[in-house]
C-alpha cells in the first residue's frame, strides 16, 4: 500500500486529538496504528513515533533508532508529517477534553486502553 502526506498528517491529527484529550501520545496511540495500519515492525513504529517527538523528547532515541539502522530517512520524513498533524490536533482534543463531562473523558479514556491493549495482546501470538 502507498501512503501519501496524506495519511500522515491525519495520524498526526489524530494522535494530537487523543494527546489533547487524554494526555497520551506515541506509546499508546502512534506505535500501534504505525503498526496495524502501516504494517511496520514495532521498532520501526516505535522509532518513527520518537521522530514525531523529536524536538521535545526523543532526540536522542532517535539517533539510536537509526544508528541501528531500524528506521530510515523516509521514516523520519514519516515523523516529520506525523508531528505537523500532533501540532494542531492537540489543540483540538484540548478543546473537546475542556468541554466534556470528567466521567466521560475518563469512560472514553478507559475505553482507548483496552482496544489498545487487546490488539496488543493478539499481536504478540503471531510472532
Amino acid at each position: 500500500m502507498d501512503f501519501t502526506f496524506y495519511h500522515f498528517i491525519f495520524l498526526g491529527i489524530v494522535t494530537g486529538i487523543l494527546s489533547g484529550l487524554f494526555g497520551i501520545g506515541g506509546g499508546l496511540v502512534m506505535v500501534p496504528i504505525l503498526v496495524f495500519y502501516f504494517k511496520i515492525p514495532q521498532t520501526t513504529a516505535s522509532g518513527t513515533s520518537l521522530v514525531a517527538m523529536l524536538l521535545p523528547v526523543g532526540a536522542l532515541g532517535v539517533w539510536q533508532y537509526y544508528r541501528s539502522n531500524l528506521i530510515s530517512d523516509e521514516h523520519i520524513k514519516w515523523g516529520v508529517l506525523i508531528a505537523i498533524g500532533i501540532f494542531f490536533g492537540t489543540f483540538i482534543g484540548a478543546k473537546i477534553a475542556t468541554a466534556l463531562p470528567i466521567k466521560w473523558l475518563s469512560r472514553m479514556f478507559a475505553v482507548l486502553m483496552l482496544v489498545g491493549a487487546y490488539r496488543v495482546w493478539l499481536q504478540s501470538f503471531k510472532k
